[in-house]
């Protein structure tokens, strides 16, 4: 059996190369979906990204020069499409990944990845 870190970074390079395959086709990259989907759930931007760095307002630049987003750091209507359909795709995406398992299974991993991530926490 392969150890759980074995697992862990499988799994997230495969969802890496998934997602970035999806935002490629969008011409986007995986920060600019996470500022597009920040704004759009309209959570308070700078708490919600602050765990991924300071620096987003390049990719709300370029946001806006797509028509996207306006300078309130709102979605235009282009902008409420494209999250629209960028959304539909992480979905299908998060679906496949989660194929065959049962939401309670799921809630049982998650709740075991939180304990061992909060136990790997006590190490540093």
């Amino acid at each position: 059996m392969k150890p759980l870190g074995y697992w862990l970074i499988h799994i997230h390079e495969l969802l890496e190369t998934g997602f970035e395959r999806l935002f490629e086709d969008e011409g986007l990259t995986r920060r600019h979906w996470q500022v597009l989907n920040t704004i759009a759930s309209k959570a308070e931007i700078h708490t919600a990204l602050r765990p991924f760095g300071d620096d987003f307002r390049q990719q709300v630049d370029e946001l806006a020069a797509r028509g996207w987003v306006n300078g309130e750091f709102e979605l235009t209507t282009a902008g409420r499409e494209a999250h629209q359909r960028v959304s539909e795709r992480v979905h299908a995406i998060r679906a496949k990944v989660t194929e065959g398992i049962s939401a309670d299974e799921y809630a049982t991993l998650m709740n075991l990845l939180q304990r061992v991530a909060t136990n790997a926490a006590a190490l540093v």
